[in-house]
């Protein structure tokens, strides 16, 4: 490069560097990289976000402009540590490690890059919160499933999941008595009601298209039972994937709709008197190469494994609950008689039970064979969820525990003794006892480790205690504002 003239300004002499860095920059990555350069110059994108889910369940970020892009993505983007202790309320709380002081990097992983279809010239990369050296950080949920992936690989187990989400479409309005704002659903269809899917076809064409461009096969969609409840799931990957995929799934539900000058909420109740919104979670494990459902025993049943897997997790639920269902909001939807799970049991296609043994599709069986873990939502970290579960189910694998005996009915109507015969266990009914139940869980503790533990439990603990300070509509306002 010619030396710059002597009077060339510094703002010159900066661009000019800008320039000199970004190609060095560029040279340095990887092929996949490399690819995501030529395809944000060709598409025009100005913006992409590096995308994470924080300790409060809420999609957080930063975004990289196109012309430092190429440095960004081996980088990452300057981040303060103090944002995983913030709460769903922006509200820091104090933990150790987590201050006004130190930073850690939003690094991008390049394989999840998407344009997104509804924000014209942005894109989105998932990404991983890594220290100044590039090592993982401590409180990096994503890094929390990776490692539990790993685990289970290490003795020849792979985990596919896919996350079944519900969500209430409708419109952020003001209170008419001047109380925070409120969702009003676009319809009042029925359940699966034909109407539904008329009232709502704009929009979910709209979603539906949104979501096939980013690379999200849909697997099917219906109007659900409250209104302005509508389901659309798509089909199972890995489990990395399958968590970056509900983080793409849930921003494209809201960002859609506020294109269209709407309101989705994918909390687990927007609207307090009417069907919860859950996030089922499907899970299967697979060999090595993913050849063979080892939770398929061959004969249209759920093999050995596949057994211990749900022991572990209804051993673990009490405390799993407090990851899966992660909000206060989450606790008006886990109730009896619900159909969202309200007690440690498990059964054939009962799906009153926390543990569902789905019904594999014929022709399909060895590959439809899985479990449906019924409490879950979308308040809940993806990362975490998942990779708390996957500790739990092989804690089960390793210690050869044994579920029992299925509940084949609704367990709420069984007698107290009937239940306790058949340790079915009433799941925590707020998010505190689930905390608490969490923090007993040496398993689930020592998995998440300390900083993140002590982080989790302080940010969860003081939603629980601010919301606690609130009425109803300011719970429901301040979740469907998040979620």
């Amino acid at each position: 490069m010619a030396a710059l003239p002597p009077t060339a300004p510094p703002c010159y002499a900066g661009r000019m560097g800008d320039r000199q860095s970004a190609a060095v920059a560029q040279q340095q990555l990887d092929p996949a990289a490399r690819r995501i350069l030529e395809r944000v110059e060709v598409d025009g994108i100005e913006l992409v976000r590096f995308l994470y889910a924080d300790h409060g369940g809420v999609i957080r970020g930063k975004a990289a402009g196109r012309s430092r892009l190429s440095e960004r993505i081996g980088t990452g983007i300057g981040h303060t540590v103090a944002m995983m202790a913030m709460s769903m309320l922006d509200r820091l709380q104090p933990v150790e490690g987590m201050g006004p002081v130190g930073e850690v990097r939003i690094v991008p992983d390049p394989a999840t890059f998407v344009p997104l279809p509804y924000a014209s010239g942005a894109a989105a990369m998932l990404s991983d919160l890594r220290q100044l050296d590039g090592s993982p950080w401590a409180a990096c949920p994503r890094t929390f499933l990776k490692d539990a992936i790993a685990l289970l690989g290490s003795e020849g187990l792979t985990p596919v999941a896919a996350f079944e989400p519900e969500f209430t479409l409708g419109r952020r309005l003001p209170d008419p008595t001047g109380g925070p704002d409120r969702l009003v659903p676009i319809d009042d269809s029925l359940c699966y009601a034909a109407a539904g899917f008329d009232l709502a076809h704009d929009y979910t064409m709209a979603l539906v298209r949104a979501l096939e461009a980013q690379g999200l096969p849909i697997e099917h969609y219906y109007p659900e039972l409250g209104a302005g409840q509508h389901e659309l799931s798509i089909r199972p990957a890995t489990a990395l994937k399958a968590a970056d995929n509900h983080v793409i799934y849930r921003e494209t539900v809201r960002g859609v709709a506020f294109r269209m000058a709407m309101w989705a909420s994918l909390a687990p109740k927007p609207i307090a008197d009417q069907a919860g919104n859950g996030a089922h979670l499907h899970i299967s494990l697979w060999d090595a190469d993913l050849e063979h459902n080892l939770f398929a025993d061959g004969k249209g049943g759920l093999s050995v494994l596949g057994r211990r897997f749900i022991a572990g997790v209804l051993a673990h639920l009490p405390g799993l609950v407090a990851l899966t269902c992660a909000s206060v909001n989450s606790y008006r939807r886990l109730r009896p008689r619900a159909w969202a799970s309200a007690y440690t049991c498990y059964g054939m296609d009962n799906r009153e039970a926390a543990v569902r043994i789905c019904s594999p599709m014929g022709g399909n069986v060895e590959a439809s064979t899985n479990l449906e873990i019924k409490p879950s939502d979308s308040s809940a970290n993806p990362y975490l969820s998942l990779g708390a579960v996957l500790h739990a189910g092989l804690d089960g694998i390793r210690r050869e525990l044994d579920p029992g005996k299925p509940v084949l009915v609704d367990p709420d109507t069984l007698s107290a003794k009937e239940r306790a015969r058949l340790g079915c266990e009433r799941l925590p009914s707020a998010l505190g006892e689930a905390l608490d139940a969490l923090e007993a869980d040496r398993l689930l503790m020592d998995a998440l480790g300390p900083l993140r533990g002590a982080a989790y439990l302080a940010v969860k603990r003081s939603e629980a205690a601010d919301f606690a300070a609130q009425d109803v509509a300011y719970e429901t306002f301040q979740h469907l504002r998040a979620f």
